[in-house]
């Protein structure tokens, strides 16, 4: 099987093989994949970490040896960009990476891609290892005002799973990639007065099917992706959105992943 990584800030997945197909997830900066399948321009990929599979425009990776793609799997520490916009540079570009994307192999301000040697601005970074459930609020705010976008997994662009995934994943977890997959993860908090900062809520539409996902973050408070991401408050019924005084959305499940 081939290996890849991506060196763009930020790479569609798609649902199929077209640019005009829709984005299931998104591919950051520092990020893996495996290659599964190849049709003209198109690869079929599935991502290293929450194994989501979808086709990526083939001149978005960089294909890599097994070697180096298992020092960046098996690194330690994995670091992640804490700024809202900083800068890579290598010998022949300068890339814009943000909030939430990795930097393989970090060391000293620099990181090597197979023998492409990439510098860092100065810009804030951090070295992530398993972190409290408090501290996921904390990257939670981080992602305040990011607009909603269908797929999207950064801060100019992303929806109630991706907001999910991120955060969790800056703190050393490892979620699943959609709303109703992260579910069934976790152990059940029966009620909201129960709930405890870091913990996930769940939403289904008129179906019973789950369909959205917020981070609890204490006071009867909720950060989540619903046009923007927003903080409304929530209760036994659901999210109260204080604009419209109308509630938005159902609460189905409460889970505690750490």
């Amino acid at each position: 099987m081939t290996h890849a990584i991506c060196i763009l800030s930020v790479v569609p997945v798609r649902e199929t093989i077209s640019h005009r197909s829709e984005m299931v997830t998104q591919l950051l900066f520092g990020e893996l994949c495996l290659i599964e399948d190849q049709y003209q321009d198109w690869y079929k990929i599935r991502v290293q970490f929450d194994h989501y599979e979808g086709w990526i425009d083939k001149k978005q990776v960089r294909l890599i040896d097994e070697k180096t793609y298992k020092q960046i799997l098996d690194q330690p520490t994995k670091t992640f960009v804490n700024a809202p916009v900083a800068f890579v540079r290598s010998e022949n570009a300068e890339t814009p990476v943000f909030l939430g994307c990795s930097l393989p192999l970090f060391e000293n301000g620099k990181f090597k891609i197979g023998t492409e040697t990439w510098t860092f601005d100065g810009g804030e970074h951090y070295s992530c290892s398993s972190q409290t459930p408090e501290r996921l609020s904390f990257w939670a705010l981080k992602y305040m005002k990011s607009p909603y976008l269908w797929g999207g997994r950064s801060p100019f662009g992303m929806d109630c799973s991706g907001l999910a995934q991120n955060v969790f994943r800056m703190c050393g977890y490892t979620l699943p990639r959609d709303a109703a997959q992260q579910a069934e993860l976790g152990h059940v908090v029966n009620f909201i007065a129960e709930a405890k900062s870091g913990d996930l809520l769940f939403f289904d539409n008129a179906e019973g099917l789950i369909t959205h996902v917020g981070i609890y973050v204490g006071n009867g408070q909720i950060i989540h992706a619903s046009g923007e991401v927003r903080m409304d408050k929530i209760d036994h019924q659901g999210i109260f959105n204080e604009t419209t005084g109308t509630y938005s959305h159902q609460l189905r499940l409460i889970k505690r992943m750490v």
